[in-house]
């Protein structure tokens, strides 16, 4: 009988012990890994193209090896980063139905992103030479999430889109694409037609 009181003590003890006023647990918000993104430092881009940037000193330039590759169609890729940003150019001539075009192709690109686009942010940027660009900024899970194309419109035509090579949520990258959309900016107001 002593045996199964002491018991019985303990586990009412035990009981009234686990009953505490303490508050209630809360779970934490998800986390994600901390990026340290390096200082945003730039060089002129050479190589004999009819227009020049300046590009990040933290990406390499890469001739753009698809089929359909023209000579001037460049990858601006950031290895640290696995971004990258793809220049394409074509010289229109002149020639008002290749620009008419261009400018259908680039906003068709832009418009396949909609599927997965939460959103799509389209403004006019006047670059310091004068020049005005199309920029176009789309959220959600899209594998584009930067692009802008800028033409002089009698000669000259390019077109530039971010891409990660992850698998990586955009939520989680977005320090990343914030740190490569300034560098497209850069580009913009850097660029010049030669």
């Amino acid at each position: 009988m002593r045996y199964f009181s002491t018991v019985s003590l303990l586990m009412g003890l035990a009981l009234l012990a686990s009953c505490s006023s303490a508050p209630d647990f809360t779970p934490k918000p998800k986390g994600y890994n901390r990026i340290d993104l390096p200082a945003h430092r730039y060089q002129l881009l050479g190589g004999g193209h009819p227009y020049e940037f300046e590009y990040s000193k933290e990406a390499v330039i890469k001739r753009d090896s698809s089929y359909m590759a023209q000579p001037h169609w460049l990858n601006v890729y950031y290895p640290r980063l696995h971004a990258n940003v793809q220049i394409t150019y074509m010289d229109v001539q002149r020639d008002r139905r290749l620009y008419n075009k261009m400018m259908e192709d680039a906003r068709k690109l832009t418009g396949k992103h909609e599927i997965k686009a939460t959103a799509i942010d389209e403004r006019i940027l006047k670059t310091p030479s004068g020049m005005r660009a199309s920029v176009f900024e789309l959220s959600g899970e899209v594998p584009s999430q930067f692009q802008f194309y800028t033409t002089d419109s009698t000669k000259h035509f390019l077109r530039g889109a971010l891409y990660f090579r992850t698998a990586t949520a955009n939520d989680s990258l977005a320090p990343v694409i914030e740190y490569v959309k300034t560098d497209m900016v850069r580009m913009l107001n850097t660029l010049k037609y030669k």
